[in-house]
């Protein structure tokens, strides 16, 4: 889920979380006790804990009965057209990363997908681009710092943005950098245009989860560690389809033909 402009809050956070993630490890006489440290890597759980539970109140009170009614209220053909919007408006902070992370192949897929969908979709209202074949994919700070070898660091909980680390928090500070609309210019149009993306990203995410997460809340005996679990599980999944995507580029735009004699 994204907020706009979280720069200055998530550096706070981070500092907090660098400073706290100090804590002392577990004696090294008790090797079960400092396996399940390191595998968990949640030095700070006591705290996500806390703003985990703040987290779930504001969903259910707020951001889930809202995906809910968008769900219900509006018909999946316009719910599909707005999420094709806010792909395509996110493509130029996937160029970038594609870019940084050595994929020219992935990075000449999504520019097309930008020029592409941004003239004949209409701006983004279709995906006109994976018709052609070139289908959406993701990439983020988070993911081009773990392809650089920087390490994850130990699990946050963050307000509002739910699961992270070190790494993704950056990550994300650098992104909303990244965004058109951040460079694009000032003044309130702007300002508006950034609240209207950030705020239907919040409800088209959380509309694509509704099903899941309810899910994990009415299944797991502790839906925090389960959260955990399937955020890292997820992100690292993430980032080695990135690392294993050494696809040849420039692509064949046209099929061979068989050589004349």
């Amino acid at each position: 889920m994204r907020l706009p402009r979280p720069a200055p809050t998530l550096a706070t956070l981070l500092l907090a979380a660098i400073l706290a993630a100090c804590a002392t490890p577990p004696p090294a006489d008790d090797p079960e006790a400092v396996a399940d440290f390191k595998q968990t890597n949640d030095p700070l759980e006591p705290t996500n804990r806390v703003l985990y539970a703040i987290n779930n109140g504001i969903d259910e009170v707020i951001l889930r009965p809202i995906a809910v009614g968008y769900h219900y209220a509006v018909p999946e053909v316009v719910r599909t057209h707005v999420h094709n919007v806010l792909d395509n408006l996110n493509n130029p902070v996937v160029l970038a990363n594609d870019m940084m992370q050595g994929k020219p192949r992935r990075a000449g897929d999504t520019l097309v997908r930008l020029l592409v969908n941004s003239t004949v979709g209409v701006g983004g209202v279709f995906d006109v681009a994976t018709g052609m074949g070139y289908p959406e994919h993701d990439a983020d700070f988070g993911e081009t710092m773990a392809l650089w070898g920087v390490p994850e660091g130990p699990f946050l909980y963050l307000p509002i943005l739910g699961p992270s680390d070190p790494r993704d928090a950056t990550g994300y500070g650098v992104d909303v950098a990244l965004s058109p609309f951040t460079w694009l210019g000032s003044g309130q149009t702007v300002a508006n245009l950034q609240y209207v993306q950030y705020g239907m990203t919040v409800v088209d995410t959380r509309e694509s989860l509704l099903t899941d997460l309810d899910k994990v809340k009415e299944q797991a005996l502790d839906p925090y560690a389960t959260f955990r679990s399937l955020y890292r599980q997820h992100r690292h999944a993430q980032i080695q389809k990135v690392r294993d995507d050494n696809r040849a580029t420039p692509p064949a735009w046209y099929p061979d033909t068989p050589a004349s004699h």
